[in-house]
């Protein structure tokens, strides 16, 4: 790392690492910093409460917000994986998480699959934890479990050095060094001192400020990112100003990953605080209008779904798998049957009676282990970019 890079920056410090190899390495101030709020940014940052308030006051009126917060939360794990190129799509995820086999065509669908479970756990968790770095270790231990990084000591902060650049890079030309070890458990317990400050700053301004030091920071030997960004949706529910995880805050990070990663180093080279808040509450504005489309546009199918069902022969299960189908657009009778204790037949003929209306289709062509699939809902909840990335072979 080149410490001239970093010569104007008011956000930390380079500091010169001692021993065999010498190297240097960035070490982030304590937060908050001095922030010149201008009309502009002011603007954006009303832009942002009125839109993500918005978003947060339709999750408190839906009668089933659960119908919504699973498919936001994959949607979620897709974007935000994706930016550490993890390619595998939302009907991957899906198709996973019905028969929980991982094949060659889906070789990174785990890592999907322990995101949701990482962020669901620590929702779960917040219950009873506060935001701090045990919950984030808690965390971090779920998202790494059994998959590529699992060497990368899950659940504990790192022992070693750390750096970013380009593959193959070494400490001495990458374009990042974090804190060292010792420092850098310094730097996290101040993150954790700012976040339960009685802090000045507005929430928003806060969660930028918070996600930019804990990248920073690095704390962990992999899955800073992913862990990152799942720390943006848990402050604003901690701060109490989204209700529900309904963000997907990733899905506009991805669109814009090259500047994404450039204004978060700016911070660090340049002190450029401005840049990296307008970016982040531009975001913010962004997915909360995006995520209160697609809530109106699931809403509105329902309602179709609803009437299309009305009838004295409508088989017992329909209206239950109906708000099934919204959570998860793709089912099996097997696995149905095991999950609501039901007959199969009693499953079958459910599933049956929506093939029959057009809103399930079978994808399999199989005569046995038959797999149903919600295009409609699937198709509102899955954006171009939330698919499956083609894998292409050497």
């Amino acid at each position: 790392m080149n410490p001239e890079n970093f010569r104007n920056s008011s956000a930390g410090n380079c500091i010169r690492s001692l021993g065999k190899h010498p190297y240097w390495c960035y070490v982030p101030n304590p937060l908050p910093p001095q922030i010149d709020l201008d009309w502009e940014l002011a603007n954006l940052l009303s832009e942002a409460n009125i839109k993500l308030g918005e978003l947060s006051g339709v999750a408190k009126l839906l009668p089933n917000p659960h119908l919504l917060i699973g498919p936001f939360i994959r949607r979620e794990a897709v974007m935000s994986s994706r930016i550490e190129n993890i390619q595998s799509g939302l009907d991957q995820l899906y198709l996973f998480e019905v028969d929980k086999t991982e094949t060659p065509e889906m070789p990174d669908v785990q890592e999907l699959a322990n995101y949701v479970n990482a962020m669901e756990f620590g929702i779960k968790r917040m219950q009873k934890l506060p935001l701090s770095s045990r919950l984030l270790c808690e965390m971090h231990e779920v998202l790494m479990r059994g998959v590529r990084g699992e060497h990368a000591t899950p659940g504990l902060m790192r022992i070693s050095q750390n750096w970013i650049g380009s593959p193959g890079c070494t400490l001495m030309d990458a374009t990042y060094v974090p804190p060292p070890v010792s420092e850098m458990k310094t730097c996290f317990s101040d993150l954790e001192r700012y976040i339960h400050s009685n802090a000045k700053e507005p929430p928003l301004i806060q969660s930028a400020l918070v996600h930019y030091h804990f990248e920073a920071i690095h704390p962990f030997v992999d899955g800073n990112g992913r862990i990152g960004r799942l720390l943006i949706i848990l402050m604003l529910m901690e701060k109490e100003i989204l209700s529900q995880p309904l963000l997907y805050i990733s899905d506009y990070f991805e669109r814009h990953r090259d500047t994404y990663y450039e204004l978060l180093l700016n911070v660090s080279q340049q002190g450029d605080w401005n840049s990296w808040i307008t970016f982040f509450l531009k975001g913010i504005c962004e997915q909360s209008g995006d995520g209160l489309l697609t809530i109106q546009k699931i809403l509105s199918l329902r309602e179709q779904y609803r009437e299309l069902i009305t009838g004295t022969r409508v088989p017992r299960v329909v209206n239950r798998l109906i708000e099934h189908l919204f959570s998860t657009p793709l089912v099996s009778v097997s696995g149905l049957s095991k999950e609501w204790k039901e007959g199969f037949t009693t499953v079958q003929r459910g599933v049956d009676y929506l093939v029959e209306k057009d809103i399930l289709k079978e994808m399999t062509g199989q005569r046995r282990n038959r797999l149903f699939i919600a295009d409609e809902i699937l198709n509102i909840i899955m954006t171009e970019r939330a698919k499956s990335v083609p894998q292409i072979e050497d």
